[in-house]
């Protein structure tokens, strides 16, 4: 192995060394500063006679005598089921004084693509216990379903609900019998503070969800080049697991707006030419590569799916990192400072929240029959209650007539009962929809028009009403 003492410039993270050989591209580098400190780095750039190089620790320390050695191969993760309950930092190496890893194998981190056609497409629910996801927003088995969200909003707590909570239910039901059904979580934290790494650590310990996961940290005092290899890790890892071990793996990464940050001050490094606001021209792709490793493989058991979590800059959806990601993403669930400050949690609001997989993850053999309607009938009638609330602070509520003031009824009790349950509470999905049951009881059968004649037979409850009627009347 050649070791070459030829650095001729360093520029933010990048150091620029002349070779004499043809150096691959995002191959591994290992740089031994003048202190005997080894630091490693990966190849960004490489043209005839001089290669640019990304340090993964940061270049402080290093000048002309140190010296650089190439290792002839990308970036590998060492992958093995001992992982499960292991925290590591953003580079793959464990940081919990727990036993030395022993791999079973080292994988690329950059991942083969799924070819299209042995995809099976996602159709099985998992159960979050959040039910303004699982009632409204469906999550279903290989989706990938962003959180789209702003700073000083709980993005967080909600993101450790789902990892506590998460299930799959067949899973349950198997018990024993069923092998190819174990869940994981693989949780990726990119340029997340001490204070928000103490916090999630503290409630994946105290929860004993640690056990079922696998953490990854990069924190923000951690250098850039460091968080564009972390969700390679994660996801390296995650299909692992599910295609190679069987594991049906939830992948939650946060933040993905730190990570975007990371690209574009790996860019400016560069003197790329910029894209939109800053960010470089191949975001885009960037992030397709990342997202697209969410699915289920044809003949596998396990499936890979993924919740992104992004603060949207200014709480503004159509900034770069949030629009590229709802292009690529399969619908979005927001997280709304209002509803916040208005103390509800998870501030979920359905309204512009979608998952696009759900109609085809819910009904009769999947969840309940009655889902679709229920979904339906709720979103519509809070949309209409969001409405007289606009039309309320104009002409005041005695202007409304009987109808829509059973309307804003409804609104105001889809926020405080269903959407807000607590950041401790898991509900499973007969709770959320008897719940959805008890609401739409509020109103008369005849406004409920989206949900099929037998059910409302079924599940209505009569008593509601007339109990509405008689507090009006007293």
């Amino acid at each position: 192995m050649k070791e070459y003492q030829t650095i001729t410039e360093i520029s933010g993270p990048l150091v620029y060394a002349e070779v004499d050989e043809a150096i691959g591209y995002d191959e591994i580098v290992e740089i031994e500063t003048a202190q005997g400190e080894t630091l490693r780095g990966q190849v960004l750039e490489s043209s005839e006679g001089v290669v640019a190089i990304q340090v993964f620790e940061g270049t402080s320390g290093i000048d002309q005598n140190a010296s650089v050695r190439f290792l002839g191969e990308t970036m590998k993760m060492p992958v093995t089921e001992d992982l499960l309950g292991r925290v590591l930092d953003g580079s793959g190496r464990p940081i919990d004084d727990g036993p030395e890893i022993v791999p079973e194998e080292r994988q690329d981190i950059v991942g083969a693509a799924i070819n299209p056609y042995s995809r099976e497409y996602p159709e099985e629910f998992i159960e979050t216990g959040v039910s303004a996801i699982d009632g409204m927003n469906t999550l279903v088995r290989g989706q990938k379903l962003p959180i789209f969200s702003s700073s000083g909003q709980p993005h967080s707590e909600l993101a450790m609900q789902i990892a506590r909570q998460a299930s799959v239910p067949e899973e349950e039901e198997g018990g024993d019998e069923e092998e190819g059904s174990e869940f994981a979580v693989i949780f990726g934290a990119m340029g997340i503070t001490a204070e928000e790494a103490n916090e999630f650590m503290e409630d994946f310990e105290r929860t004993g969800a640690l056990e079922r996961s696998v953490v990854f940290m990069n924190l923000a005092d951690d250098p850039a080049v460091e968080r564009t290899v972390t969700p390679r890790m994660v996801l390296t890892t995650a299909e692992y697991l599910a295609f190679e071990k069987d594991y049906h793996v939830l992948v939650i990464l946060t933040d993905m707006t730190n990570y975007c940050e990371a690209l574009r001050e790996i860019g400016a490094a560069r003197e790329e030419v910029p894209g939109r606001r800053g960010y470089p021209g191949y975001m885009y792709t960037d992030l397709a590569q990342l997202y697209e490793r969410a699915g289920r493989i044809e003949g596998r058991e396990g499936s890979v799916t993924q919740i992104p979590i992004l603060t949207m800059p200014g709480d503004d959806d159509t900034h770069p990192i949030p629009d590229l990601t709802g292009y690529i993403t399969e619908g979005q669930i927001y997280v709304d400072p209002d509803l916040n400050s208005q103390g509800l949690e998870p501030p979920v609001n359905v309204l512009p929240s979608l998952s696009r997989l759900m109609d085809d993850g819910i009904g009769e053999g999947l969840t309940r029959a009655d889902h679709g309607g229920v979904s339906d009938q709720m979103y519509a009638a809070y949309a209409e209650g969001e409405d007289l609330r606009d039309l309320v602070n104009i002409v005041g509520r005695e202007a409304l007539s009987e109808r829509d003031n059973k309307y804003l009824d409804f609104a105001d009790a889809f926020e405080t009962e269903f959407v807000d349950q607590g950041f401790d509470t898991n509900r499973d999905l007969e709770e959320t929809l008897e719940i959805g049951w008890d609401l739409l009881s509020m109103l008369p059968k005849e406004e409920l028009n989206r949900v099929d004649e037998e059910y409302i037979e079924e599940y209505y409850r009569e008593d509601d009403s007339e109990r509405e009627v008689v507090e009006a009347a007293d």
